[in-house]
Protein backbone atom coordinates (compact mmCIF):
# COMPACT_ATOMS: atom_id res chain seq x y z
CA UNK A 1 0.00 0.00 0.00
CA UNK A 2 1.21 3.34 -0.71
CA UNK A 3 0.81 6.68 -1.78
CA UNK A 4 0.75 7.66 -5.37
CA UNK A 5 -0.27 11.36 -5.20
CA UNK A 6 -0.65 13.91 -2.87
CA UNK A 7 -3.03 16.91 -3.42
CA UNK A 8 -4.43 20.14 -2.11
CA UNK A 9 -6.13 23.28 -2.77
CA UNK A 10 -7.50 26.03 -1.38
CA UNK A 11 -11.05 27.12 -2.08
CA UNK A 12 -12.27 29.02 -4.90
CA UNK A 13 -15.79 30.38 -6.60
CA UNK A 14 -17.37 28.27 -9.49
CA UNK A 15 -19.95 29.36 -11.61
CA UNK A 16 -22.89 26.73 -11.38
CA UNK A 17 -26.40 26.80 -12.25
CA UNK A 18 -26.08 31.01 -12.42
CA UNK A 19 -24.63 30.99 -9.22
CA UNK A 20 -21.81 31.11 -7.60
CA UNK A 21 -20.35 28.15 -5.02
CA UNK A 22 -17.18 28.22 -3.48
CA UNK A 23 -15.79 25.28 -2.86
CA UNK A 24 -12.22 23.22 -1.83
CA UNK A 25 -12.65 20.14 -4.15
CA UNK A 26 -10.26 21.52 -6.54
CA UNK A 27 -6.86 19.42 -5.52
CA UNK A 28 -3.24 19.65 -7.48
CA UNK A 29 -0.59 17.17 -6.91
CA UNK A 30 2.24 18.47 -4.90
CA UNK A 31 5.73 17.81 -4.56
CA UNK A 32 8.12 17.23 -2.05
CA UNK A 33 7.16 16.39 1.94
CA UNK A 34 3.66 17.73 3.23
CA UNK A 35 3.02 18.59 6.81
CA UNK A 36 0.06 16.34 7.76
CA UNK A 37 -1.98 18.26 11.03
CA UNK A 38 -4.84 17.26 12.96
CA UNK A 39 -7.40 19.13 10.36
CA UNK A 40 -5.72 18.89 6.69
CA UNK A 41 -2.61 18.69 4.94
CA UNK A 42 -0.73 22.26 4.59
CA UNK A 43 -1.87 24.02 1.78
CA UNK A 44 -5.48 22.80 1.97
CA UNK A 45 -8.75 23.52 3.18
CA UNK A 46 -12.49 23.07 3.00
CA UNK A 47 -14.88 25.89 2.13
CA UNK A 48 -17.81 24.21 3.57
CA UNK A 49 -16.82 23.14 7.15
CA UNK A 50 -20.65 22.23 8.44
CA UNK A 51 -19.78 18.82 5.82
CA UNK A 52 -16.32 18.94 4.76
CA UNK A 53 -13.58 18.59 6.99
CA UNK A 54 -12.93 18.32 10.81
CA UNK A 55 -11.22 15.46 13.17
CA UNK A 56 -12.30 13.04 11.12
CA UNK A 57 -12.11 13.68 7.77
CA UNK A 58 -8.43 15.61 7.60
CA UNK A 59 -8.02 13.48 5.00
CA UNK A 60 -9.48 11.66 1.94
CA UNK A 61 -8.02 8.75 0.04
CA UNK A 62 -9.19 7.63 -3.13
CA UNK A 63 -7.97 4.64 -5.01
CA UNK A 64 -6.10 5.03 -8.07
CA UNK A 65 -7.18 1.93 -9.62
CA UNK A 66 -10.75 3.79 -9.88
CA UNK A 67 -9.44 5.53 -12.58
CA UNK A 68 -9.29 2.84 -15.18
CA UNK A 69 -13.04 2.64 -14.10
CA UNK A 70 -13.59 6.26 -14.45
CA UNK A 71 -11.63 6.24 -17.81
CA UNK A 72 -14.49 4.21 -19.03
CA UNK A 73 -17.29 5.57 -18.05
CA UNK A 74 -16.87 9.27 -18.94
CA UNK A 75 -13.90 8.80 -21.69
CA UNK A 76 -14.26 12.43 -23.48
CA UNK A 77 -13.17 13.68 -20.29
CA UNK A 78 -9.51 13.97 -18.82
CA UNK A 79 -9.06 12.71 -15.20
CA UNK A 80 -5.76 14.11 -13.74
CA UNK A 81 -4.70 13.46 -9.95
CA UNK A 82 -6.68 14.85 -7.46
CA UNK A 83 -9.71 15.46 -9.82
CA UNK A 84 -11.61 13.43 -7.45
CA UNK A 85 -10.99 15.59 -4.27
CA UNK A 86 -8.93 13.39 -3.01
CA UNK A 87 -5.84 14.23 -0.68
CA UNK A 88 -3.94 11.18 -1.66
CA UNK A 89 -4.16 8.66 -4.53
CA UNK A 90 -3.25 5.31 -2.93
CA UNK A 91 -2.75 2.32 -4.41
CA UNK A 92 -3.03 -1.13 -3.12
CA UNK A 93 -6.07 0.01 -0.72
CA UNK A 94 -9.66 -0.67 -2.09
CA UNK A 95 -13.39 -0.27 -0.03
CA UNK A 96 -13.55 -4.05 0.39
CA UNK A 97 -10.47 -4.54 2.44
CA UNK A 98 -10.07 -1.24 4.21
CA UNK A 99 -11.85 -1.51 7.12
CA UNK A 100 -13.34 1.20 9.76
CA UNK A 101 -11.06 1.39 12.60
CA UNK A 102 -7.80 0.22 10.38
CA UNK A 103 -4.59 2.29 11.90
CA UNK A 104 -2.20 3.09 9.36
CA UNK A 105 1.40 4.33 9.29
CA UNK A 106 1.98 6.89 6.35
CA UNK A 107 5.68 9.03 6.40
CA UNK A 108 6.12 10.42 10.15
CA UNK A 109 2.13 10.24 10.50
CA UNK A 110 -0.59 7.87 12.18
CA UNK A 111 -3.91 7.84 10.54
CA UNK A 112 -7.07 5.85 11.68
CA UNK A 113 -9.75 5.31 8.45
CA UNK A 114 -13.24 6.50 9.78
CA UNK A 115 -16.06 6.62 7.38
CA UNK A 116 -16.67 6.38 3.55
CA UNK A 117 -17.35 9.66 1.85
CA UNK A 118 -21.08 10.16 0.95
CA UNK A 119 -20.74 12.74 -1.93
CA UNK A 120 -22.33 15.84 -1.95
CA UNK A 121 -23.42 18.13 -5.00
CA UNK A 122 -19.85 19.50 -5.57
CA UNK A 123 -18.60 16.56 -6.69
CA UNK A 124 -21.62 17.24 -9.83
CA UNK A 125 -19.95 20.85 -9.97
CA UNK A 126 -16.36 19.73 -10.63
CA UNK A 127 -17.23 17.37 -13.20
CA UNK A 128 -20.06 20.04 -14.61
CA UNK A 129 -22.09 17.57 -14.20
CA UNK A 130 -25.46 16.83 -12.79
CA UNK A 131 -25.72 13.16 -12.68
CA UNK A 132 -22.09 12.29 -11.15
CA UNK A 133 -23.14 11.64 -7.42
CA UNK A 134 -25.24 9.70 -8.43
CA UNK A 135 -23.21 7.56 -10.69
CA UNK A 136 -20.01 8.28 -8.28
CA UNK A 137 -22.39 6.27 -5.12
CA UNK A 138 -23.80 3.69 -7.17
CA UNK A 139 -20.50 2.83 -8.34
CA UNK A 140 -19.42 1.51 -4.55
CA UNK A 141 -16.05 3.44 -5.23
CA UNK A 142 -16.58 6.22 -2.81
CA UNK A 143 -12.86 6.03 -1.06
CA UNK A 144 -12.86 6.81 2.33
CA UNK A 145 -11.74 9.12 5.17
CA UNK A 146 -9.29 9.36 7.72
CA UNK A 147 -8.07 11.35 11.32
CA UNK A 148 -4.78 12.00 11.98
CA UNK A 149 -3.94 10.60 14.95
CA UNK A 150 -0.07 11.75 15.17
CA UNK A 151 1.46 14.89 13.08
CA UNK A 152 3.96 13.80 10.52
CA UNK A 153 5.27 14.55 7.12
CA UNK A 154 4.21 12.41 4.17
CA UNK A 155 4.51 12.59 0.12
CA UNK A 156 4.01 10.66 -2.86
CA UNK A 157 5.39 7.28 -2.91
CA UNK A 158 5.15 7.00 0.70
CA UNK A 159 4.18 3.00 1.78
CA UNK A 160 0.72 2.98 4.22
CA UNK A 161 1.59 0.19 6.44
CA UNK A 162 -1.12 -0.94 8.75
CA UNK A 163 -0.31 -1.00 12.47
CA UNK A 164 -3.79 -2.53 13.87
CA UNK A 165 -7.36 -3.27 12.61
CA UNK A 166 -10.30 -2.62 15.01
CA UNK A 167 -11.71 -5.87 16.24
CA UNK A 168 -15.22 -5.67 14.96
CA UNK A 169 -14.30 -5.67 11.07
CA UNK A 170 -16.66 -3.43 9.04
CA UNK A 171 -15.39 -2.87 5.55
CA UNK A 172 -15.73 0.85 3.75
CA UNK A 173 -17.79 -0.77 1.40
CA UNK A 174 -20.11 -2.74 3.74
CA UNK A 175 -20.82 0.54 5.47
CA UNK A 176 -21.64 2.05 2.41
CA UNK A 177 -24.24 -0.66 1.41
CA UNK A 178 -26.05 -0.52 4.69
CA UNK A 179 -26.06 3.30 4.50
CA UNK A 180 -28.27 2.74 1.19
CA UNK A 181 -29.57 -0.08 1.64
CA UNK A 182 -33.62 0.21 1.41
CA UNK A 183 -34.55 -2.77 4.16
CA UNK A 184 -32.18 -4.68 6.61
CA UNK A 185 -32.04 -8.69 6.76
CA UNK A 186 -30.69 -10.08 10.09
CA UNK A 187 -27.37 -10.32 8.96
CA UNK A 188 -27.28 -6.90 7.97
CA UNK A 189 -28.80 -6.15 11.62
CA UNK A 190 -26.00 -7.68 12.79
CA UNK A 191 -23.29 -5.78 10.80
CA UNK A 192 -24.79 -2.64 11.98
CA UNK A 193 -24.44 -3.67 15.65
CA UNK A 194 -20.65 -4.41 14.92
CA UNK A 195 -20.94 -0.78 13.56
CA UNK A 196 -22.00 1.18 16.08
CA UNK A 197 -19.27 -0.68 18.45
CA UNK A 198 -16.50 1.21 15.98
CA UNK A 199 -14.63 4.05 18.27
CA UNK A 200 -14.13 6.43 15.56
CA UNK A 201 -17.71 5.97 13.37
CA UNK A 202 -18.67 9.79 14.06
CA UNK A 203 -21.87 10.07 15.82
CA UNK A 204 -23.73 11.41 13.20
CA UNK A 205 -23.26 8.02 11.05
CA UNK A 206 -24.10 5.94 14.80
CA UNK A 207 -27.20 8.17 15.08
CA UNK A 208 -28.12 7.11 11.51
CA UNK A 209 -28.10 3.60 11.79
CA UNK A 210 -29.52 3.54 15.39
CA UNK A 211 -32.69 5.11 13.98
CA UNK A 212 -32.44 2.50 11.33
CA UNK A 213 -32.56 0.15 13.42
CA UNK A 214 -35.31 1.34 15.40
CA UNK A 215 -37.61 1.62 12.41
CA UNK A 216 -36.65 -2.15 12.00
CA UNK A 217 -37.55 -3.14 15.25
CA UNK A 218 -34.41 -4.32 15.58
Amino acid sequence: MKIVSVNVGLPRDVLWHGRTVTTGIYKEPVEGRVALRKLNLDGDRQADLSVHGGEYKAVYCYPIAHYDYWRKELPDRALPMGVFGENFATDGMLEDSVHLGDRLAVGSAEVVVTQPRLPCYKLGVRFQSDDMVRRFLASGRTGFYLAVTREGEVGAGDEIQAISRDGNVVSVSEITRLYIAKRYDEEDVRSVRRALRVAVLPEGWKAYFRERLGRANA
